[in-house]
């Protein structure tokens, strides 16, 4: 039975104007360390320049895997709740219908194109952000939509999924940054504490 393997990943730290930082670039590395030792197929990365930089060092340690983009992986709100919490509830002001409506298309687009079993064995690589991590991980659990609210993603945290034919999806690692040294574990979200 044919499985396939997602590397789910946040891109590495940013600038304010989406490129990686010094630390970004470090995060990277040691990800692309780590995924070396795995039967990679293909790195697929989101349009926007923090993921493409991620994905093209990530490349670097896969000799000869194609690297290529992924319009599904763009970062954007995959779903409005109705009753947003009141931690969210400024974030979500002035979101239209419209705005929802294209959020929750693209979110499917992304499940339909990765969230499901492939013909042959694969494992790819998904740089991504941070709101499409937790959007894949609450649909292979199947849990309802605003779950994703809860889900805090790490730059280079390392989630896998796996999809096989007449099975749930399995969620065998989320957020894992064993890879980094403590210095460089962080969400980018405020000032927390680095797991």
């Amino acid at each position: 039975m044919a499985t396939r393997h997602l590397y789910v990943v946040r891109h590495g730290a940013a600038d304010p104007f989406g490129q990686l930082t010094g630390t970004g670039e470090r995060q990277t590395h040691l990800l692309g360390e780590r995924l070396a030792r795995s039967p990679i197929d293909a790195v697929l990365h989101s349009p926007l320049a923090r993921a493409k930089s991620t994905a093209q060092l990530l490349g670097e340690h896969l000799p000869g895997v194609p690297v290529t983009e992924a319009p599904e992986l763009v970062d954007h709100v995959p779903h409005v709740p109705a009753d947003p919490p009141p931690a969210w509830a400024g974030f979500f002001d002035g979101y239209d219908a419209a705005e929802a409506a294209a959020g929750a298309g693209l979110a499917e687009s992304l499940t339909t194109r990765f969230a499901r079993p492939a013909e042959t064995e694969t494992h790819e690589v998904l740089v991504t952000h941070a709101y499409q991590v937790a959007w894949l991980v609450r649909h292979a659990l199947g849990a309802p939509p605003d779950r994703w609210l809860a889900m805090s993603c790490g730059n280079t945290a390392l989630t896998v999924i796996q999809f096989r034919d007449g099975t749930p999806p399995a969620l065998l690692l989320y957020n894992d940054m064993s890879h980094l040294p403590e210095e460089l574990r962080w969400t980018g979200f405020g000032p927390g504490a680095r797991p």
